[in-house]
């Protein structure tokens, strides 16, 4: 039986760290005043900019705000989580102190009496050859014990690396060809009707590109709608218009609600 529910707000990508401390505050105020309104709330990864895991919240008093925001939200309204790209090492010990139900990626869900497929994303942009062997690695759950049992301070200076490896790659790549780069990061529609043929869906709703949009898509013979996300960014937006907005579904439908404005 898959989850069903009257209404429900999606949101993803809010990179929560504390050198974001007004995206972090609108998320805050998110939780108290915003998402008890509907019956569920789902929350489709990389909530965290970085996560190296469960143990490093017990040292972080960023974290434990967050943890705290949510275990009281988790008392008012079902609250999801689902991993994304940054944050895929939150684990068990978390979300039990958070009250989060944790949903595996693809998941398909109801709301309203329409079904829908939940991902974070990443799995879809699979142009991008060489992040999906990296994402196939980082994975294993063999691999994901190897690195928890380094000290947390590798463990950080390896996330660090990573994230900011990755965004010289990106820069490099948009300053040379930017539509090649676009093209690479962004979801293929190859990908997302495989997941909705395979898991029996015409509705899907990511985040991870940043790139929000209703989108109405056709492969050969298969149609589907598609909800792409909203990244969080109050502080520094590159666009320099601050950002933070939920997929808000009910019985009127399917629309954006931007919570700039509320």
């Amino acid at each position: 039986m898959i989850p069903q529910y009257a209404s429900a707000l999606l949101i993803s990508d809010l990179h929560l760290t504390p050198s974001m401390p007004l995206t972090a505050q609108r998320f805050f105020d998110f939780c108290e005043k915003d998402a008890p309104k509907v019956d569920a709330v789902f929350i489709l990864g990389d909530l965290f900019e970085y996560w190296v895991g469960d143990d490093a919240a017990l040292h972080s008093p960023f974290q434990q705000e967050v943890r705290h925001a949510l275990a009281t939200l988790s008392t008012k309204v079902k609250t999801y989580y689902l991993h994304g790209n940054r944050d895929f090492l939150v684990g068990k010990h978390f979300l039990s102190k958070t009250g989060m139900t944790l949903l595996a990626d693809p998941s398909k869900i109801n709301i309203a009496g329409s079904d829908y497929m939940l991902c974070h994303g990443d799995s879809l942009c699979t142009a991008d050859i060489g992040y999906q062997v990296f994402r196939g690695w980082v994975r294993k759950p063999w691999i994901q014990k190897l690195f928890l049992r380094l000290p947390l301070n590798w463990r950080r200076s390896i996330a660090n690396h990573l994230r900011s490896n990755s965004g010289m790659q990106y820069q490099r790549a948009m300053s040379s060809s930017p539509e090649v780069a676009q093209a690479k990061t962004d979801v293929t529609l190859a990908a997302c009707a495989a997941v909705l043929r395979d898991q029996g869906g015409d509705q899907l709703i990511h985040g991870h590109t940043h790139l929000p949009k209703h989108h109405q898509e056709r492969l050969h013979d298969q149609e589907w709608q598609r909800w792409v996300l909203s990244d969080w960014d109050l502080d520094h937006p590159e666009s320099g218009r601050p950002r933070a907005s939920a997929l808000l579904i009910n019985q009127d439908g399917v629309r954006y609600a931007d919570l700039i404005k509320n």
